[in-house]
């Protein structure tokens, strides 16, 4: 996935994801950086957060440096948005993502709902912006196979489907609600 130090490298992905030999298009390769392509990315490009890094938190670097970093945000309406596109195991995986950035950021959740409203939403179409809230409301109705798998992910704690599930659908429907 061009990891490198845990950075990932990314580029957009056109078209519906598949070559037309059949396989998957996930990834591309230029000058030995390998980018994994996805869906949406342009969404977490959208008021990224300033992150200031350096030998500190295990980046060898001389001086500290800033890095953007995708807002809570764009990273979980671009994670709604691919869902239908991605693997089952992939899907489990991003709610997992979901459910920790929503812990994780819980007490910004309405910095956060500021961002849907005035930076995210507007430069939607109508449809993906409806297909969030959709999909957030359709992914966290019933604990499902993959909010199961999901819940098992996760080595270092335990995690119930039906918190998982709870917690996702507690704070999406405050986060989209019109």
């Amino acid at each position: 996935m061009g990891s490198m130090t845990g950075m990932e490298f990314l580029t957009p992905l056109t078209g519906s994801g598949v070559k037309r030999n059949g396989k998957p298009d996930a990834t591309m390769t230029r000058n030995g950086v390998t980018a994994q392509k996805l869906k949406h990315l342009e969404l977490l490009l959208i008021e990224p957060w300033p992150i200031r890094v350096g030998a500190d938190r295990g980046l060898p670097t001389a001086t500290p440096i800033d890095i953007l970093v995708a807002n809570p945000a764009s990273f979980i309406v671009q994670k709604l948005l691919i869902q239908n596109y991605q693997s089952l195991d992939k899907q489990a995986q991003d709610i997992l993502y979901i459910h920790d950035t929503i812990e994780l950021f819980g007490t910004s959740l309405p910095t956060i709902r500021n961002l849907w409203d005035t930076s995210i939403r507007p430069t939607l179409p109508a449809t993906f912006a409806r297909s969030v809230t959709m999909s957030a409301a359709d992914t966290f109705a019933d604990v499902s196979d993959v909010i199961r798998d999901a819940a098992r992910i996760p080595q270092d704690r335990t995690l119930s489907p039906e918190r998982l599930r709870a917690t996702c659908q507690l704070a999406l429907s405050g986060l989209f609600q019109s």
